[in-house]
């Protein structure tokens, strides 16, 4: 744990805490002093988390401050990331973690996918408008939460809103190798920087994950929670990413249980991290014009 002492009054920006692999982290991250801002759909359940890392830690981290939003929506991450560049001079490492999977095609607001939309498009474009508050920070780090389920997948581009078929497993997927490209690209971009870029397969974890798409579904997870590992397993190379001196060099790689992973041949593919970035931009483009002085 001595390794912990480095991330000792440092903001950490961490999406997806308020359960799972993100609040295993949090209060481990917390305990070792770091300034916490978690970022949360629920106001009352964030406050609550922020209670219980508190308690946890016995009141000796620092105060826990929450952001609130619904990051499916690109407005309201444009607004979030305005108003935690508003709060903090810099961000010392921005740990990109929510998602879900959804067992049915639904669209947001802006006319998105969506899993696309939560799972990719809100960690590309809050890390985006905070890359300034990153740039003000001593050796950045931004660390997003992948997984082993992008194998097999590929990147539709002629059907980037699942249009013509949809299965939640495979989507998923999708948006997680998503996650791998971007990172990798963005790794590309922040060359010569000082912010690293990484990503990571947790493993699979017993949470709440896809507990949310009807009872079939969760019986299957709270079955499938006797042969998975806890939580605080999974948050393992998470808390590594974020704290260790062994990886402040390293970026635009996919760990597993602390050590570079095997992805696949299509997330190694810097042509499509290329055009992906491209049409990642071209999808976040339009909320742009709602106003928000932070602009991509």
């Amino acid at each position: 744990m001595d390794v912990l002492r480095d991330v000792r009054a440092k903001r950490i920006v961490i999406t997806g805490a308020t359960e799972g692999i993100g609040l295993a982290a949090a209060t481990v991250l917390a305990g070792a002093r770091a300034a916490l801002t978690l970022v949360a759909r629920n106001r009352d359940k964030a406050a609550a988390v922020a209670a219980e890392i508190e308690d946890a830690n016995q009141g000796q981290g620092a105060p826990i401050d929450i952001v609130v939003a619904d990051l499916s929506l690109q407005g309201e991450v444009r607004r979030a990331s305005a108003e935690i560049a508003s709060r903090y001079p810099h961000v010392d490492i921005l740990i990109n973690n929510a998602g879900a999977m959804f067992t049915r095609r639904r669209l947001t607001a802006d006319g998105i996918e969506l899993s696309w939309a939560l799972n990719h498009l809100a960690p590309f474009l809050m890390t985006n408008l905070l890359l300034d508050r990153l740039r003000a920070a001593p050796a950045a780090r931004i660390i997003t939460t992948a997984s082993d389920s992008h194998r097999g997948g590929d990147i539709p581009f002629d059907d980037i809103n699942a249009e013509r078929g949809y299965r939640g497993y495979t989507r998923y997927g999708q948006t997680k190798l998503a996650n791998i490209l971007f990172t990798r690209e963005l790794a590309r971009r922040l060359a010569g920087s000082g912010i690293t870029a990484n990503c990571f397969h947790p493993g699979f974890v017993a949470t709440q994950f896809n507990r949310n798409n009807g009872r079939v579904m969760d019986l299957v997870m709270r079955a499938a929670k006797f042969i998975a590992r806890t939580p605080e397993k999974g948050a393992e190379t998470l808390i590594w990413l974020a704290s260790s001196p062994d990886v402040a060099g390293m970026s635009g790689d996919y760990f597993f249980d602390k050590r570079i992973g095997r992805s696949s041949a299509a997330a190694k593919n810097d042509d499509t991290a290329r055009r992906l970035w491209t049409l990642s931009e071209q999808q976040v483009a339009g909320s742009a014009k709602a106003g928000n002085s932070l602009t991509l």
